[in-house]
């Protein structure tokens, strides 16, 4: 069936892709964007299509659509970006989404809640299960962000107790690909983006610290299938690659795949900055009978050549 399909923050890494496929399966799509971290460049190939339509907006403001489904995944992501403006990061994740769930109960739409691992700040326990409630600063200069998503969900599971809207929370963990911000302070991309200029890796503290790189082509067909799973499974639900490796491994790894000379360079920790981040996808397999697909090294490929275009 046919849906007409709202996808906040619809220009931006995650959301691109999730457009170009929504529309791919033959669906209505809207994007709304700012464009605070979103790029114009990221669906400029899906303006021709009659069954995209793209709206400049922030959803710090209300917004008056008829949709069947929303895909709420408007806010800054990576550190640097909703660090720079932290007032403006938990705005987003707060008013924003009351104001996509107040969207959600006026229309009946289902509504999905881009979360984050993040919500599990610095974990004690690996890997990461979604029963787990976290071990978060709450006044650390991450909180905006972390406190931010744990606060949308809170939300989320309010108007769903008292409204009956129809949701769906997926805790997204890191995620690499074409249409990655070269700026915006990921390790994947910083790791490339140095790496290709033949400038020093930046890896802080040891490296020792774990991450878990779900390759985008993933996440999206992960964030569909939740959106259309039935039974009333709300979860939040892990979508991210178990497969786990040390920052200093995937640094090393993508000198080696760049044919880069880079030599690593370790610098001070960041405050805050989790050691260890795996999910544990058993609840997706079961519900949504997903897991990852891509492997690392063919999806550092695809993405080292996308920014292998973009800078040269």
């Amino acid at each position: 069936m046919k849906n007409r399909i709202l996808v906040t923050g619809g220009a931006g890494f995650i959301g691109s892709h999730l457009c170009e496929k929504l529309l791919d399966l033959g669906n209505e799509v809207i994007c709304l964007d700012n464009f605070f971290t979103g790029n114009k460049a990221n669906i400029v190939n899906l303006l021709d299509n009659k069954s995209f339509e793209f709206i400049r907006h922030d959803i710090i403001n209300p917004i008056m659509l008829e949709v069947d489904q929303i895909y709420n995944l408007a806010c800054p992501a990576s550190p640097v970006h909703y660090q720079y403006n932290p007032i403006k990061t938990i705005k987003t994740s707060v008013m924003g989404t009351i104001n996509m769930l107040g969207l959600a109960k006026r229309v009946d739409a289902k509504i999905l809640q881009a979360s984050t691992s993040e919500v599990y700040g610095d974990p004690e326990i690996h890997p990461q299960v979604e029963s787990y409630w976290g071990n978060v600063n709450p006044i650390g200069i991450r909180s905006c962000y972390d406190e931010g998503k744990r606060c949308s969900e809170t939300l989320f599971f309010d108007y769903h107790r008292q409204n009956q809207v129809n949701i769906k929370v997926v805790r997204i963990f890191n995620t690499y690909g074409p249409n990655m911000h070269p700026d915006d302070g990921r390790v994947v991309s910083n790791f490339i983006v140095q790496a290709l200029k033949g400038k020093n890796i930046s890896v802080y503290g040891k490296g020792e610290q774990t991450r878990s790189f779900c390759y985008v082509d993933d996440m999206v067909d992960g964030l569909i299938k939740m959106m259309n799973s039935e039974n009333g499974f709300t979860g939040p639900v892990n979508l991210g690659n178990p497969n786990e490796m040390t920052i200093v491994n995937l640094a090393e790894l993508i000198i080696k795949l760049t044919n880069s000379k880079s030599k690593i360079i370790f610098e001070q920790l960041p405050k805050d900055d989790p050691q260890q981040r795996q999910p544990d996808i058993s609840l997706a397999k079961k519900e949504l009978n997903w897991q990852p697909e891509t492997k690392l090294e063919q999806g550092l490929e695809k993405t080292i050549s996308y920014f292998r275009n973009l800078l040269f």
